[in-house]
């Protein structure tokens, strides 16, 4: 069973009816016990890194998540569920995040008038090295992004895939241990995007 972490906010159901769509059991969830005992854990994104954080204290899950990750348990975090994966986030005036992942989130300063501030529609993600979540995946394939701020990572490894707006080249996939997540929204994808949920799905965390 996939469980998708019912943090308050986020894009819940559109999550849940694609893995549906691929014949996959998802339940959306913020009981403990249910996201411990699952096989696999989904962290989907909308909104901010600071009340992300605040709902996950509340909901008393953030030692849940520690506890998942620590175990070996498959993780995917989308957008907001990608950032909070890092150390800190530039966003709500400075967040302090979960820390999986050596690095921080910036928000992005345009460089030319083109360059729109949320990034919105689809870009192109060029791969770092191969990753089970995106096999038969081809290069440069596009996905589609809503976001206005961008993970940067300490360690070039763990970067997975990269995209460039605004005058930098993001991680846009990043991917440690059991740990895999998206910049991009892999829900709002389309083929592509079930195809990435339905070999997370098959995965079991290593890499």
């Amino acid at each position: 069973m996939i469980a998708i972490v019912d943090y308050k906010a986020g894009n819940l159901t559109s999550v849940k009816l694609a893995f549906e769509a691929i014949g996959v059991e998802a339940v959306i969830t913020d009981c403990p016990a249910d996201i411990l005992k699952a096989d696999r854990v989904v962290f989907p994104g909308v909104g901010a890194a600071g009340a992300s954080m605040r709902h996950l204290s509340d909901l008393k899950l953030t030692d849940v998540l520690r506890t998942v990750v620590a175990r070996g348990t498959p993780f995917l975090g989308i957008c907001v569920g990608m950032q909070i994966l890092f150390d800190r986030s530039e966003e709500d005036g400075g967040t302090s995040t979960l820390g999986f992942i050596p690095g921080e989130v910036r928000l992005f300063h345009p460089v030319t008038p083109a360059d729109k501030v949320p990034q919105i529609g689809w870009n192109a993600v060029r791969f770092q090295r191969a990753h089970p979540v995106f096999a038969g995946v081809e290069n440069e394939t596009e996905f589609y992004f809503v976001h206005s701020y961008y993970p940067t990572t300490i360690n070039p490894g763990d970067s997975v895939g990269l995209t460039g707006y605004a005058g930098v080249d993001f991680t846009s996939i990043v991917g440690r241990g059991n740990l895999v997540a998206t910049q991009f929204h892999i829900e709002k994808s389309g083929r592509i995007g079930l195809k990435v949920f339905e070999n997370f799905s098959r995965w079991d965390g290593q890499c």
